[in-house]
């Protein structure tokens, strides 16, 4: 405990200017559709999962988490313009216990200034860019003023100023909240190492499926995936093998829904449509507005499949996570 508090003294006297501490409880979830912890809920294994609250009201709006360096550290960007990261923190079962060493940092521009407007805040994907096998920065995407840009990351905390990507005319020209929704980048392992996916959460082609781009060098143009009822994708994560995760997300009888879909990875690639195989689904009470997705290694060494909720900002809303495990072979 003394060592864990003093990681965390550490971090905050490193806090860049405009970023602050947040102090974040919280709750076991132990239950999932009448599953305990370790029992099969559909296709996947119940892990547990956790509520959090913070007395800052900043905390919210969680709507993409991705890795950002060793010992579970994470972070989540907020459809408010900030980033938020921590550090997972498990116990001795390898079971997921609180969200530790939290700050948030207001995201800039290109020229380092701290976004002016909610029009230009409202980040809804994102995931990590490797370098020589270590975090470097992360790859944000935005709707509104929709845009790609990457994040240097610095002692586990994306930041500093925004460098943009280049992404195609039909995309930059969207500007709704239903526009770039998803953002993930393919893993070593996969067909398109290396390339960038986008996907669209209400932008439609001619055949009502949402529209997608890959940004590759090899591996580069359109891409579609598969509509569904209700649902809209709105995050996406690599497996390690290269298979693709999406969380699809929406709204039945002043419900939420969820489902988790798996792509094969020969799947992904440019010109094809892509149609997932349901992992998971859920809708009421024991879910929330589900809208980020994380695929990370826990300190046991077990790979987890992270779900998280986006309050937006409401009272009656929840910033639930929930884990899982894909069953062994």
């Amino acid at each position: 405990m003394l060592r864990a508090a003093t990681a965390v003294a550490m971090l905050v006297l490193a806090l860049p200017a405009g970023a602050m501490e947040l102090m974040v409880s919280a709750a076991p979830v132990t239950r999932f559709k009448g599953a305990e912890l370790d029992q099969p809920v559909d296709r996947l294994i119940f892990r547990g999962g956790l509520t959090l609250q913070s007395p800052v009201d900043t905390f919210g709006g969680l709507s993409s988490v991705t890795v950002t360096g060793p010992d579970q550290r994470i972070a989540f960007v907020s459809d408010r313009g900030n980033f938020i990261s921590g550090r997972l923190a498990y116990d001795e079962a390898d079971r997921l216990i609180g969200l530790i060493g939290v700050t948030i940092e207001p995201m800039q521009n290109s020229g380092g200034t701290v976004l002016p407007r909610q029009f230009a805040r409202d980040a809804e994907g994102m995931d990590t860019v490797w370098r020589d096998g270590e975090p470097y920065a992360v790859r944000v995407g935005f709707e509104h003023l929709t845009r790609v840009a990457d994040f240097v990351i610095t002692d586990g905390r994306p930041g500093g100023a925004a460098r943009e990507v280049s992404i195609p005319q039909w995309l930059t020209d969207l500007r709704t909240n239903e526009s770039l929704e998803s953002v993930c980048i393919a893993p070593e392992a996969s067909p398109i190492a290396g390339s960038t996916l986008l996907l669209t959460e209400e932008a439609l082609d001619s055949n009502g499926n949402h529209r997608g781009e890959l940004l590759g060098v090899n591996d580069k143009g359109p891409i579609g995936y598969t509509n569904s009822p209700i649902v809209n994708p709105t995050d996406c994560k690599f497996l390690p093998n290269g298979d693709l995760l999406v969380l699809e997300r929406g709204v039945s009888l002043f419900a939420f829904v969820m489902n988790l879909r798996l792509v094969p990875a020969d799947h992904v690639r440019p010109g094809n449509l892509m149609r997932g195989e349901l992992l998971v689904s859920a809708q009421g009470g024991e879910i929330d507005n589900m809208e980020s997705l994380l695929v990370h290694e826990t300190p046991g060494g077990e790979t987890r499949i992270l779900i998280g909720s986006d309050n937006n900002f409401n009272d009656w809303q929840r910033n639930l996570i929930l884990e899982f495990a894909l069953p062994q072979d």
